[in-house]
Order: structure tokens, then sequence, then C-alpha cells
């Protein structure tokens, strides 16, 4: 069996907040629905993260405002990009 350099893991996973992941999940999410091309879902996932990021607390955020800031662009946008999609 082999076995997994669980320190490693850690230490590379220790860098990043769940700010970090989240905004990775977003990324992801958004290129992920791209190819389904329908601005209103691109919408509704812009939308969806700028509540969550909201919702964050600041110390699970790695102590930074800039998530929050990101999340209230993010829910000023995502109705916008909703509102003008066509499909």
């Amino acid at each position: 069996m082999i076995e997994v350099p669980l320190q490693a893991i850690d230490n590379i996973l220790s860098l990043f907040t769940v700010g970090h992941i989240l905004l990775g999940a977003f990324v992801a999410a958004v290129l992920g629905s791209l190819p389904l091309k329908s601005m209103k879902v691109v919408g509704l996932n812009v939308i969806t993260f700028g509540a969550i990021f909201l919702l964050l607390p600041l110390n699970m955020a790695g102590d930074s405002i800039l998530f929050r800031i990101f999340g209230l662009v993010l829910i000023l946008v995502g109705p916008m990009l909703y509102a003008i999609a066509d499909s």
C-alpha cells in the first residue's frame, strides 16, 4: 500500500484559508457553467458565492476584509448578469 506523506500535504494546506478555497471553488463553478452558455446560471453562481463570501466569518478568511468586499461586489454584479441574460 502506498503511504501518503501527510506532513507534506498538511504543510501545503496550512498555507490556505477557507477564503482561498472558496475563491478557487468560485472560479471552478464559473468555468464549469460556461459550457452551458447560460448567463442566468453564471449570474446565479455569482450571487450564491457573493452571499457565501459575505457570510464567511473573518477569522476563517484569514482576518482579511478583502473577501467580504469581493462578496459585496459579487452580490452587486450577479443580479445584473442575471437581468441582462437572454437564456
